[in-house]
């Protein structure tokens, strides 16, 4: 029987809101599927027809042993979404690509291990036209953690922050803070094999004062996104797709908009390695993806 492995981590399941309501879709669609630890050493993923990638959050810690645990499971078995993806999509380098082909992305400047700091924010703060305010993270990271929000005018703070990250050898995104943030927060949208499924308005995360909004009940409420939001979405994936080369849409993904000082949605992160999908906030939505695993498994059944 053709079984699908649901990755997620040790550590994570506890805290992967989809991962029930999947599971129960699944079970009622009649689509064999299991949950499983990509940290686990017991874990045989070959005798699994398709992994998909869930909530493996904790590589952020570790993405070179992630990426080889990954490099394993594609050697024996489908990898969902593909190897390649993940290499690429775990990284917010992913950006800069994305904006060399036109993709409407929030200005985004990196800093490498190695650069000066205080230059390299002078210079993105230039090149912006001293923004009010900025937002300091690492290229490989998930929610919260070490993203800050600076005033424009707190550079020795941010340029502490800067160094901290870069003296981790970790590679540094800056980004100016959009005030639409704050007044209509951003728009996540999920897709699955390229049609829209749902959206959710997320609440401002990093607060003006340096702390982190906590998920209060309304952090997270059901929205139907905007005819130009999908429009700029479809054309984020299609222009990933076409980026690496897949031959197929991609199973699933989420793209994450805010809109810029003129009104135009901006691509803010793209999840397509392991997003959380907010099923806990849409109807249907669990069901929608339960329904494209079972055509994955039928596919592959039939030999399409």
């Amino acid at each position: 029987m053709h079984v699908i492995a649901l990755a997620t981590s040790v550590t994570d399941l506890k805290n992967d809101d989809d991962m029930p309501l999947l599971l129960a879709a699944c079970e009622e669609l009649g689509v064999p599927a299991e949950v499983c630890a990509w940290d686990d050493p017991g874990v045989d993923w070959s005798r699994y027809a398709h992994v998909v990638l869930r909530s493996t959050w904790n590589y952020i810690e570790c993405r070179e042993e992630f990426l080889a645990w990954a490099e394993r499971v594609a050697a024996t078995t489908n990898l969902v979404n593909p190897l390649s993806v993940v290499r690429w999509a775990s990284d917010k380098h992913y950006l800069a690509d994305l904006a060399a082909r036109g993709v409407p992305v929030v200005p985004s400047r990196f800093v490498e291990p190695g650069e000066d700091a205080r230059a390299a924010l002078r210079d993105f703060l230039a090149t912006n036209g001293q923004a009010a305010e900025l937002v300091v993270k690492p290229t490989v990271g998930s929610y919260s953690k070490n993203v800050k929000r600076f005033a424009g005018t707190a550079e020795d703070e941010a340029t502490e922050h800067i160094v901290r990250l870069l003296e981790q050898n970790r590679s540094v995104i800056l980004q100016p803070y959009l005030s639409s943030v704050d007044q209509v927060g951003e728009t996540n949208l999920t897709y699955f094999d390229r049609v829209y499924s749902h959206a959710i308005r997320k609440s401002a995360l990093l607060m003006s004062d340096g702390t982190v909004n906590g998920p209060t009940p309304d952090f997270r409420a059901t929205r139907v996104a905007d005819a130009d939001e999908q429009a700029v979405a479809l054309a984020i994936l299609d222009a990933t797709a076409d980026h690496l080369g897949l031959g197929r849409p991609l199973l699933y993904g989420r793209v994450d908009l805010i809109r810029g000082n003129d009104g135009r949605p901006l691509l803010l992160e793209l999840d397509i390695c392991e997003p959380s999908l907010s099923f806990p906030f849409c109807d249907g939505g669990a069901m929608r993806f339960a329904r494209v695993l079972g055509q994955l498994l039928q596919s592959q059944e039939s030999g399409a």
